[in-house]
């Protein structure tokens, strides 16, 4: 019903879809996963020609691939360090027949950013410097960390090709290289959509 109405283009609200969530992945809601209408505007932007392929750079449970798989023609790649996380957004995936997603249980410094075509970032490394509020704590955290994969961020964000998309939410800037032109915002300036122009 839920990835039903995505494709079909029906409204879906947070808290049906949150519904796919064990309970305490589904009180991370409001502060780590992307809302359902963001996911929708971010992926209807990134997917710009049919398989292209987004890569989600920390993607928690899932949520924003799963959205911008069941509603665009785009191809959604999350990667995610939590293994749990991995594989309960594989279980979503299957068991609601997504098949134009992935999920990759890694770290984004073992990511090769020339393997896609568009790029979504929901401030993934900001736990590094603001522990108020953490997954859990299955992973080392530190302000070293938020510079090392911030940097590595700007770094393979710099060897796109002129045209590659990116879409921030929450971000702070520090990962966008000189070349990308901000085309348009939302949310107060939460949401920035960008393309590379050289």
């Amino acid at each position: 019903m839920i990835f039903k109405n995505l494709k079909l283009h029906i409204d879906v609200d947070d808290p049906l879809f949150n519904t796919l969530y064990p309970l305490r992945v589904k009180k991370l809601s409001d502060r780590h996963w992307t809302s359902v209408e963001v996911a929708k505007l971010a992926a209807e932007y990134l997917v710009d020609k049919p398989n292209c392929k987004v890569l989600d750079i920390g993607s928690g449970a899932g949520k924003f691939c799963l959205i911008g798989a069941a509603s665009t023609k785009g191809l959604f790649y999350g990667v995610e360090q939590r293994e749990g996380l991995v594989k309960l957004s594989r279980r979503i995936a299957e068991k609601n027949k997504i098949n134009t997603t992935a999920f990759i249980h890694s770290n984004i410094t073992q990511i090769s950013f020339s393997d896609y075509d568009a790029f979504y970032f929901y401030n993934p490394f900001y736990e590094n410097i603001d522990n108020s509020h953490l997954i859990d704590s299955k992973i080392a955290t530190s302000k070293k960390l938020y510079i090392k994969y911030s940097d590595y961020v700007q770094n393979q964000l710099k060897k796109t090709p002129i045209g590659t998309r990116l879409v921030t939410y929450w971000s702070t800037w520090e990962e966008i290289p000189l070349g990308f032109d901000l085309e348009f915002t939302g949310y107060n300036g939460k949401l920035n959509f960008w393309e590379k122009k050289f």
